[in-house]
């Protein structure tokens, strides 16, 4: 078996190590780039292989053949010429404060400059930058390769501190604004990041800019295809099969189930390739990406937001979403999407305009948000959640309104009184989340031809159908027999009868709360 590659973002290392590393063959996505156009864009998630891609380009244009022996590129290539490549990673420094930003370029303006043996005379960092890119370039006799990792991260970093994310951003929009002013010096350019800042003068100024995060073109450049995954990792797949006592189908069936469901266009499904290799390595299902990939302004964000059905609800948009305009101004649901907690499911043109349906894309993402929220939400000792989800369970088969109702106030006794919630939609999306937590397969607002169902869940031999009231000036015992005729009149209940029903009536008001359970035995 060839050893897994995991924590080397650096092609050279990867390709030229006495270890024989295993190396997915990107290189027809970035021949196709390379021959096509000249400026691209990227956006994916943390951990998501776009150093490892940069890399690759860099020594493609630096003009190392021998790293690409037998790989798709290497005899469609022009070997002969090379180009000097400056290249600007963001991923590992401090950007606290608008002047450890400004040292850092700084410090990597007078790298290439030593590097490339040129002289920089100007002072301002975006004038030293285009003396640079012309000096690197005409010392070379040829034009300059320029790639950009995580080039948002000083401005994400920072999305907490709105002074520092100001200033840190029209510091960088100066800085890349020198791209569209070098033109005549450059044969490619390629940033990668989390987000898309379209106010940011690289989005702005260069008109020819080629954004590949959304479409079926470069779908596939990050992450694993089924077919990569079961040609590729054939042997590892066979070993973790032996160890967890699977077949190879219901193997794979779980391997899917858990980091499958990445999508950028709605079709090509990807694995998410970190928790890939962490899989093969430890050959146990576990939270690998969500641990080392979730950025910690992420939650802090999350923590001011009261409506939380925008989080856990899928949702349908349009092609702005993809985009931002107003740091300020972004929702909560376009983070989760760029930071990997949400992707594409499915998408569709609607008289010449797309639309895209977006929700979470396995389960190792749906429990590790689920974990989040229920923590950013309730301080409920998790060590307790087995034991609360068991007795939950048995309360909602045996119909035990008593013991059900006390452990809904328990965990909702954990809530921070700070969330003010004195609407039901908001304890209804907190209902959702802390079940989907305790693991039930429980669906929120389905559509039926007379109205919405807050809740159907399934668990056991039961389907449960839940509705929900709220009010400050109704009496609990109102709502409950509401909440009950509602679900009978608009016969909720119709479309699940292939197994018994159990109809669930949940009234809040104040601090107080009851629930009512009835078994539905026909029309």
């Amino acid at each position: 078996m060839k050893e897994l590659p995991i924590g080397i973002q650096s092609f050279k290392d990867l390709r030229k190590n006495p270890i024989d590393y295993l190396y997915i063959d990107k290189t027809p996505y970035i021949y196709e780039m390379s021959t096509k156009g000249k400026i691209y864009f990227l956006s994916r998630p943390r951990r998501f292989g776009k150093s490892l891609l940069i890399s690759a380009i860099d020594e493609l244009f630096s003009g190392n053949n021998e790293l690409f022996e037998g790989l798709y590129i290497y005899d469609k290539w022009d070997w002969n010429k090379k180009y000097p490549v400056i290249r600007i990673d963001f991923g590992s420094g401090d950007y606290s404060s608008n002047e450890k930003l400004k040292d850092s370029l700084a410090d990597f303006l007078k790298n290439y400059a030593d590097k490339f043996n040129v002289i920089l005379e100007n002072s301002a960092i975006p004038t030293r930058f285009a003396e640079l890119i012309q000096k690197v370039s005409l010392s070379a006799g040829g034009k300059v390769v320029v790639l950009v990792d995580e080039y948002d991260k000083p401005i994400l970093d920072n999305v907490l501190k709105p002074k520092i994310q100001k200033e840190n951003r029209d510091t960088l929009h100066d800085f890349y604004q020198v791209l569209k002013a070098s033109d005549d010096h450059l044969k490619f350019i390629f940033l990668t990041g989390v987000s898309k800042f379209v106010g940011l003068s690289i989005f702005s100024a260069l008109n020819n800019i080629f954004d590949m995060t959304i479409g079926d073109e470069f779908a596939g450049i990050c992450g694993y295809t089924q077919q990569e995954l079961e040609y590729n990792f054939s042997e590892h797949i066979d070993s973790a099969a032996n160890k967890l006592s699977m077949g190879r189908q219901e193997l794979l069936d779980n391997i899917a189930m858990h980091y499958d469901g990445y999508s950028w266009d709605g079709k090509t499904r990807v694995y998410n390739p970190f928790s890939i290799l962490m899989f093969f390595r430890n050959q146990i299902f576990d939270f690998f990406w969500y641990r080392t990939a979730t950025p910690t302004f992420l939650m802090d964000i999350i923590k001011n937001k009261s409506n939380i059905n925008e989080i856990i609800e899928p949702q349908t948009v349009g092609s702005s979403f993809f985009s931002i305009s107003d740091v300020k101004m972004i929702s909560v649901s376009s983070l989760l999407f760029q930071t990997g907690y949400l992707t594409i499911k499915d998408s569709e043109i609607i008289k010449g305009i797309a639309r895209y349906n977006i929700g979470i894309p396995n389960n190792e993402v749906k429990d590790a948000l689920l974990n989040n929220l229920f923590k950013t939400y309730s301080d409920y000792p998790s060590d307790n959640i087995e034991i609360l989800r068991d007795d939950m369970r048995n309360q909602i088969e045996e119909r035990d309104e008593t013991g059900f109702e006390k452990n809904l106030k328990m965990l909702f006794a954990y809530i921070p009184y700070t969330l003010n919630l004195k609407y039901e939609k908001s304890y209804h999306a907190l209902f959702l989340i802390t079940m989907k937590l305790l693991g039930f397969d429980i669906d929120g607002e389905s559509l039926t031809n007379l109205g919405r169902i807050d809740a159907v869940m399934k668990l056991g031999a039961y389907n449960v159908i839940a509705e929900f009231k709220y009010s400050a000036k109704k009496s609990i015992k109102i709502m409950l027999a509401e909440a009950m005729k509602q679900i009978k009149n608009k016969k909720y209940y119709e479309k699940y009868t292939d197994r018994p029903i159990i109809f669930l009536a949940i009234a809040f008001k104040d601090n107080d709360l009851k629930c009512k359970f009835v078994q539905f035995i026909g029309k």
